[in-house]
């Protein structure tokens, strides 16, 4: 889901064997209440190796499971499977009403029913391979991992966002043959797609045709370790699900894109192509849910100019918008990278965020009032004590 800026903002079976949340085989209704109320780590536990899930049917992607469990409160890692699951999906279930429910069996089947219709064109790009994929600054940097490595090669034009050579301009010509490939199909099948999302009218998600194994390997393994660097505090640790798509822009295509924020920790959003004119992207500050409709500051705002082939990270929560394409055709690559861990930990949290621009500015004047009172308090003093 994609939250429009203009109107309010949403948000969005094993057998049981023995064993419980503090490894000592015994399971009670006391401590099964106990565990399955304790919070979530802020910081995955990487000694930890996770159980496998993908042998199980689940409501999300297996791999999701492998890694929450990095998180899990120290007493449930040496729980059975089943009670470390059932932990997991107690938390997985607060974000989902039955209407979710509902819509996430209907997507499944609509999305088996694509993968087992649609014959892939390139099969090539279904499969993570680096050294094809993206340029060998880029490979160099993950490589190396170190928060050196990864801003020699990314710029911060305005903060929180942050721009690098990515991919090559091949793999960029056969993704975009992909998905000519499948809208071609659809048309022939005359097949109706679910769109990206709830303001993009053209597009398509690479999800549902095939590709979302090799975007959860992009996500983890490539825009995991520099969103750990540049944004820790929403999760960039510890992004564990994403929603992988393309957008379509120009001629016949959607035309702009109005101020908005994305359901996303973490954006990753990459141009591929084809010739174009305009289509800029637009920032105006990162807010939380309760300024997200604030005027913004001078200093917030920023243009950025797509270029074929470089990404652009940011916050999910950074206000932006693209203008028109004015000729051409445009189309990106989009990747929400998402926190399962940041999200619970958020409905817990009392203080202001220190990411949103309004929170700071708030908090900036809370402090100048107190020095100002503190001062004025002092002279009262000091005028007391000389009469």
């Amino acid at each position: 889901m994609m939250m429009s800026v203009d109107s309010s903002v949403d948000r969005r079976d094993e057998s049981q064997s023995t064993g419980n949340g503090n490894g000592n085989g015994v399971v009670t209704a006391t401590n099964r209440t106990t565990y399955l109320s304790q919070r979530l780590r802020l910081n995955r536990n990487e000694a930890h190796q996770p159980e496998n899930y993908d042998d199980l049917e689940l409501e999300f992607n297996p791999a999701l499971y492998g890694k929450m469990e990095q998180y899990l409160p120290p007493n449930l890692l040496t729980a059975t499977r089943f009670h470390k699951l059932e932990y997991m999906k107690v938390v997985l279930d607060r974000y989902l009403t039955d209407h979710d429910r509902v819509r996430i069996q209907k997507h499944k089947e609509y999305r088996q029913y694509i993968i087992s219709s649609y014959q892939p064109l390139h099969k090539e790009i279904y499969v993570m391979h680096p050294a094809t994929f993206f340029v060998p600054s880029f490979i160099k940097a993950i490589t190396e991992n170190t928060e050196e490595s990864l801003r020699s090669i990314i710029s911060e034009p305005s903060p929180g966002v942050y721009t690098f050579e990515m991919l090559q301009p091949h793999f960029c010509e056969l993704l975009l043959s992909e998905v000519e490939s499948f809208e071609k199909w659809v048309q022939e099948a005359k097949f109706k797609i679910m769109r990206p999302n709830t303001m993009n009218k053209y597009g398509a998600v690479l999800d549902d045709f095939g590709l979302e194994t090799m975007l959860d390997n992009l996500m983890n393994d490539f825009i995991r370790p520099i969103s750990r660097v540049f944004f820790p505090e929403v999760g960039g640790t510890s992004l564990d699900s994403h929603h992988g798509f393309v957008v379509e822009y120009g001629k016949d295509r959607d035309y702009e894109l109005g101020f908005h924020v994305d359901d996303s920790e973490v954006t990753l959003n990459v141009c591929l192509g084809k010739q174009f004119s305009g289509g800029e992207l637009f920032f105006r500050g990162v807010r939380c849910d309760k300024h997200v409709n604030t005027d913004t500051q001078a200093e917030e705002v920023f243009d950025y100019s797509h270029v074929p082939g470089n990404g652009v990270l940011h916050r999910g929560r950074h206000r932006h918008g693209a203008r028109p394409t004015t000729s051409g055709h445009r189309t990106n690559l989009l990747l929400w990278c998402r926190s399962s861990i940041f999200r619970e930990s958020r409905k817990y949290q009392k203080d202001f965020p220190s990411w949103c621009g309004e929170c700071l500015l708030e908090k900036k004047e809370r402090q100048r009032q107190f020095v100002e009172a503190t001062k004025k308090e002092l002279l009262k003093r000091e005028g007391e004590a000389m009469a």
